[in-house]
């Protein structure tokens, strides 16, 4: 039919138009790159003394550990509790709660990240120094982050939950499968895609949030040591140095920007390996 031609062309068009303006960044980075790729040396990221960029020191490994952990620290608690978030909303809250509670996901989805980062640092800031001062460290970005994520993966679960055709549920009762059976046994295999998209997308989030991070982290390049210590992100530094950058300087944050960009690409690859193995 001519609609379903129309329909497949705008797709495709689409789906190329996605696939262009994402070699177009890459290609951009790769460009303002290309300087510090080639005219310094690559190793002096990973064993230069410290972040000093006057000294033309510039070790990018204590935020790349800085940005691994936070967002691995997000993902570990966002995660269940995103999975259980849908969970309850599909499988076990009464209609009108469950309506109620996926409107405040939604909610908490569209604050703006600087929001966050306000309550971060008038509030868990505080609370965590009390703890263990300083207060704005890598647990305050973890915990804010996990605020930030969290919606990603409970509405991107839900979907893929909602999805799962209501034939399995009745095959799973037939069977005489308790709830936690099926639920275990048949919706959550089911919806593993969808779900694992979710988290792909909240992991790329987390590894390049910037605005919130900055104001709770401390903002200090080292290797934490512990989860009270301040670190600086990959995604802080360049906003916190881009303006006034320049040469050697400005090249190394755009080095810094590439590889976020290839950390995510290595997240959806492995996602795609992983869906490819599990149908093997």
């Amino acid at each position: 039919m001519l609609t379903d031609r129309v329909l497949t062309g705008i797709l495709r068009s689409g789906a190329l138009l996605s696939a262009l303006i994402m070699l177009l960044i890459l290609c951009f980075l790769l460009l303002e790159s290309w300087p510090a790729l080639t005219g310094l040396p690559v190793a002096g990221f990973l064993t230069d003394p410290s972040w000093h960029p006057l000294e033309s020191a510039y070790n990018l490994m204590p935020m790349l550990s800085a940005t691994l952990l936070a967002s691995i620290g997000a993902i570990t608690l966002a995660v269940p509790l995103g999975i259980a978030s849908a969970l309850f909303i599909v499988f076990f809250a009464p209609s009108h709660l469950a309506s109620l509670y996926k409107r405040l996901i939604e909610l908490l989805a569209g604050i703006p990240s600087v929001v966050f980062g306000f309550w971060g640092l008038t509030v868990l800031v505080p609370l965590i120094s009390e703890w263990q001062p300083p207060g704005a460290s890598l647990l305050a970005a973890v915990l804010v982050l996990t605020l930030m994520i969290l919606p990603m993966i409970a509405i991107t679960a839900y979907t893929a939950l909602a999805a799962v055709p209501d034939e399995l549920l009745q095959n799973a009762a037939a069977l005489g499968l308790s709830r936690w059976g099926t639920i275990a046994g048949v919706v959550l295999p089911a919806a593993r895609a969808g779900i694992t998209a979710g988290i792909i997308l909240a992991a790329a989030r987390a590894l390049g949030e910037t605005m919130a991070v900055l104001m709770v982290a401390g903002n200090v390049v080292q290797h934490p040591e512990s989860l009270f210590d301040p670190v600086r992100t990959l995604a802080a530094n360049i906003a916190l140095e881009m303006a006034y950058a320049m040469g050697d300087h400005r090249s190394v944050l755009f080095v810094s920007g590439l590889l976020l960009m290839l950390l995510v690409m290595a997240l959806s690859a492995m996602a795609g390996l992983l869906e490819k193995h599990r149908h093997v």
